[in-house]
């Protein structure tokens, strides 16, 4: 029986709209995107002298995603984090999409929908230290959906 073929988490390409300017283009050499999760609330409740407590779901949210990559001169995720604090609504979409090993094939895919950038993490200085100044972006999105095919 042969095993199931397991991806790494280390080939994914992260599209954002706007971000650069062609109007969806790949903003690459990202270390790594996390968070995009989603929760549903459960909502319980009883019915009549029933003596059980039944369950259903309620709303559904999604969790801030984090973009993390090594500090450079781009500052295409700082102008969209500016608009935010100048007062500027300025909601976009992207797509993550998961690689097979071959960097050709399109393992999964997921949008994320009205996103905004949220928190600027500035990298962090230490002139003893040997390691990448690594800038972090946290998005807030209102919609989460892996693509089916």
């Amino acid at each position: 029986m042969p095993t199931e073929e397991l991806f790494g988490a280390y080939n994914f390409l992260l599209e954002i709209s706007g971000v650069t300017p062609d109007s969806k283009t790949i903003i690459g050499g990202f270390k790594s995107v996390s968070g995009m999760d989603s929760e549903t609330e459960v909502i319980e409740f009883k019915q009549g002298n029933d003596l059980v407590i039944r369950k259903k779901p309620g709303r559904t949210t999604y969790a801030n995603i984090v973009l993390e990559r090594g500090y450079t001169a781009t500052d295409d995720l700082w102008k969209w984090r500016k608009n935010i604090e100048d007062g500027i609504i300025d909601r976009r979409s992207g797509t993550l999409t998961c690689l097979d090993q071959d960097l050709n094939t399109i393992v999964a895919q997921y949008n994320f929908y009205e996103a905004w950038p949220c928190k600027w993490y500035v990298p962090e200085q230490n002139s003893e230290a040997s390691e990448m100044a690594i800038e972090k972006v946290e998005i807030a999105v209102e919609k989460v959906e892996r693509v089916l095919r």
